[in-house]
Formats: C-alpha cells, structure tokens, sequence
C-alpha cells in the first residue's frame, strides 16, 4: 500500500540564495541583515532570489552566533488607560515599528505602569531577549533607563530625563520653545490675562512647557500668576476640571495655554459649559496637532510636535548604538505653531 502524502519540504538555505543570485553566502548574509555595504546589484540579486525560494533567515541561529535577538522593545511606563487613551503614543508606536521593520528586526511592545513591572522588564531586557529599548513617558527621578544601561542594554528615551540628561541618550522636541510660541501668539493677539493648564509636572513635557510659558510672560512684562496656573494631566478630563478650577478663581481671564490638545479639548468643553464662548472670550492654544484638533468646534491652534519624525529618529539612534556606533546623547526637534480659529 502506497502513501499519497507529499514529501516533507525542507526549508530553502542561505546556501541556496546564494547561489541562486549568484553571489557569496557572505553577501547574501550582508543583504538580509539590511547592511549598508552591498552595492544595489547585489541586494536586488539576493532579495529577488528569497523571495523565489520563500527564504526566510532563522533567527534562532542567527541569535547562536551573533548573541543578539534581532529584536527592539518599545516601552511605554503608563497604564493601559492613559496609553490608549492619548494618541501619541500611537503616532511613536507606529514611525518606530516602520523603522524597526526596515531594518530587518521586529518590534516588542510592552507597558511597565508599576515597580514589579519594571523589576521585571528589566531581567527580560538583561536576558537578551531584546537587543535595545525605546523608553517612553518617563516620571519624575525614575532610574530605569540607567538599570538598563548598567546591565548592557542600549536605551533610548522619548524626552529629557528630568536626571541623568549628560549620561542618557534622549529625543525630544522643543517643549520650551513650542510653550512660549503659544503664548506669544495669546500676547500678541490682544488677550490680557493669559491662563495655563500644565502637563505632569514628574515629566519634562509638562516641566519644559510651562517653562516656556513663564519666559514668554516674563518677556512681555507681564507677571507669571499662580492664580493662573493649573494642572491637566494630559487628560481631556484634565482640561475640563483644570478650566472649570481657573475660571472660579480668574473669571477675567481671556486666554489659556493648555500643553496638550487633549487638555485643550477639555478646557474647550470647560469653557462651553461655562456659558462662554471659545475665541470670543476665551482662546484656547493646544500642544500635539493631533488629527482632533483641526476636527475640533472651533478648531484648534495648537503647537504641532514632529510625532512621525521623533519616533523615527529615537529608533535610528538606538539602531546606532546596537551596531556600536556614538550617535550624538540629546536630540531636540524643532515645533510649529498652527494657527486655527480658537486663538
């Protein structure tokens, strides 16, 4: 009695592209790693010749000779709620997971909102499972980033630390600079008494936005009220509590910076529901450009930060780093202010 089950194949070889292109298994290696120095007809020869032969590079034995997983963890130390809730992590997620993947590594997604995660992430990263970190939304003295590092995995991170800014390698944009924009635009419009609704302060976003508020008001020779400061989180729900709260205490004011559009949203909702009006009694100056803010009634003025360009960016520097590079340790990306119909 005869068997009708097909043959077992046996997966193509590094061998057999090589051959296939006409090239040597060391060219061919360099071409499926994404290295640079390969001459494009090469890398066209190999590419064409595995994708012929349905090759695939078994990673398993490349990490037995390499020491390395050919893998980088994008990690986010905030809860399931406030990751999902603020677009731009999304916006990182996606640039970073494009670059990652251009490179020929894959992206591991992970949050760490509490000590034991991080105690734990920290023994997978030190384990080799992942050859390098893109580290966001980092509070206050938090010393992951350095645990990291002193257990040999490179770490890049999503804005200055709030410690250790000299021995750490950050992307940022200028949160400072994107703080007194909106605020010169608030002054040089006409508003009189100028609020802010700040981000968490135990982060440099919110440390450096308002920053640049305070310099903007100092350089107009107004005064910097306390009155006139209060805390949004981040959050639409934020926002709205932080305006209701400006309001009792200032019902004069006429202008509010909020550093964020979730906390601008909130704030226009706050303002609505006050019985004013946003721009014909209170403008309103977000920070993000997320795609809500031109959909939003009015729309949003807003400082718009390069999300594409600073997930990308933290991920060629840690690629940098994982091939033994010395990229430079502090990158700020400039900011824009788009002027709609809120301010």
């Amino acid at each position: 009695m005869t068997s009708s089950a097909s043959p077992i194949r046996t997966p193509p070889t590094l061998e057999e592209v090589a051959a296939r292109a006409g090239v040597s298994r060391a060219t061919a290696s360099r071409v499926l790693r994404g290295a640079a120095n390969v001459s494009a007809q090469s890398r066209t020869a190999v590419l064409t010749a595995a994708q012929e032969v349905s090759y695939a590079p078994n990673r398993a034995a490349r990490s037995l000779v390499t020491g390395r997983s050919d893998s980088i963890a994008f990690l986010v130390a905030e809860t399931e709620d406030r990751l999902f809730s603020d677009p731009f992590f999304l916006g990182m997620l996606r640039s970073a997971q494009t670059a990652v993947a251009a490179s020929g590594m894959q992206l591991v997604f992970t949050m760490s909102s509490t000590e034991q995660d991080q105690r734990r992430f920290v023994q997978y990263a030190a384990g080799g499972h992942v050859d390098g970190v893109l580290l966001l939304s980092l509070h206050a003295k938090d010393q992951l980033p350095q645990e990291l590092e002193a257990r040999g995995v490179p770490t890049v991170l999503s804005g200055r630390p709030l410690t250790g800014a000299d021995e750490l390698y950050f992307v940022d944009c200028d949160n400072v600079g994107g703080g007194a924009l909106a605020t010169r635009h608030l002054i040089e419009s006409g508003r009189s008494t100028i609020a802010t609704i700040t981000g968490p302060l135990d982060m440099c976003a919110g440390v450096d936005r308002l920053a640049g508020y305070r310099a903007a008001m100092t350089e107009a020779n107004r005064e910097s009220d306390p009155e006139l400061v209060a805390d949004g989180r981040f959050t639409i729900a934020g926002g709205a509590q932080a305006m209701a709260e400006l309001l009792r205490r200032r019902p004069d004011l006429d202008a509010v910076f909020a550093a964020s559009d979730l906390t601008a949203l909130g704030a226009m909702r706050a303002i609505e529901a006050s019985g004013r009006r946003v721009f014909d009694d209170v403008a309103v100056v977000g920070f993000d450009d997320f795609g809500d803010a031109e959909l939003a009634h009015p729309a949003l003025t807003t400082v718009r930060q390069p999300i594409g360009e600073l997930g990308t960016t933290m991920t060629t520097r840690l690629l940098e780093r994982i091939e033994g590079q010395e990229p430079i340790r502090a990158t700020v990306l400039p900011v824009e202010l788009i002027v709609r119909e809120s301010a």
